[in-house]
């Protein structure tokens, strides 16, 4: 029996793994990480049950099992079960929730980890209170959650919220066909506006450095990082354009490392109007309440928001 009243989350990250306990309220009461065993499939549901265990046996006693939550960089084939579109390509067509709740010896539930970002900021972050959340990840890839009435849209197939995967909208001459993706295509959304995608603009411009450097120079005046950070901006406008058109949120909230350049929240919403089908946008861009904190504390909420999720 699983006492409902401590919630495990786990973050399944391609370097690192990371787990928290958080209450019944959502307090924090514990968080561990260590490294994720890369390519190493096996290896990786042991370090997850062992981190899941060091955590729990860490929290105050309960009357059973904490409920476990899992976030991972792709998603669970609605198809065949088995796991697809991981960045940590070790996980692909494994089935991995199952294996998961059998090592542990209980229900688990697992979900995109753009979906736990989007949970945890829909549940107790900067979306709280608002009926249709999107939450953006903008870091090593572009990825998207979305959140309705506090639960998470899986989809048909598993793959609500991948915008990162769509072309960049409106694209003039030089964006043509646009830089190769891993997926296969070129143009997507993430080689645009990914934070590597942004640094190498950035050198294709004849400047160095990553995101935060670019966005520290452009604020002190340097003319190519002002530039560089100016397309960012315009290719975000658009393509957050596209998602207010289909879905029509409250609030997108942004995370990964992107999301910290503060210039975002106030040009971004400053050029969107010109590609939203409205007299007026109404949509509300923030930055993430919790940070770097979302995704993993996103995975202990899928207990209580997530019907969608099937118990293993």
């Amino acid at each position: 029996m699983q006492n409902g009243t401590t919630r495990i989350g786990v973050d399944l990250g391609g370097t690192k793994i990371e787990a928290v306990a958080l209450d019944a309220a959502g307090n924090e009461l514990i968080r561990r990480r260590r490294a994720t065993p890369a390519a190493d499939y096996d290896g990786t549901v042991r370090a997850v049950v062992d981190l899941v265990r060091e955590v729990e046996a860490a929290t105050p006693a309960a009357a059973g099992p904490a409920t476990v939550g899992v976030g991972i960089p792709g998603a669970v084939s609605p198809a065949t079960g088995l796991v697809k579109n991981a960045n940590s390509t070790w996980l692909i067509g494994r089935p991995f929730d199952r294996d998961l709740a059998a090592a542990l010896g209980r229900p688990v539930r697992v979900a995109n980890d753009a979906n736990c970002f989007a949970v945890s900021e829909a549940a107790d972050g900067a979306g709280a209170g608002a009926a249709v959340v999107f939450g953006v990840i903008l870091g090593t890839g572009v990825g998207g959650g979305v959140v309705i009435d506090g639960r998470p849209l899986v989809g048909a197939n598993a793959i609500a919220g991948e915008w990162g995967h769509n072309p960049l909208p409106w694209p003039n001459d030089a964006e043509r066909p646009g830089p190769p993706c891993y997926c296969g295509r070129r143009g997507c959304i993430e080689t645009f506006l990914s934070g590597p995608a942004f640094a190498a603009d950035h050198r294709a411009a004849g400047g160095s450095g990553g995101a935060a450097t670019i966005a520290a120079w452009a604020a002190a005046g340097d003319a190519t990082a002002e530039a560089s950070l100016a397309r960012y901006v315009d290719r975000l406008a658009r393509a957050l354009a596209t998602v207010i058109n289909i879905l029509d949120p409250d609030v997108i909230v942004l995370g990964g490392g992107m999301s910290k350049v503060v210039r975002l929240y106030e040009a971004v919403p400053r050029l969107w109007g010109a590609f939203v089908f409205s007299d007026r946008v109404d949509t509300r861009l923030l930055p993430p309440r919790h940070g770097d904190s979302s995704g993993v504390r996103g995975a202990a909420w899928l207990w209580p928001t997530s019907p969608a999720a099937t118990d293993k």
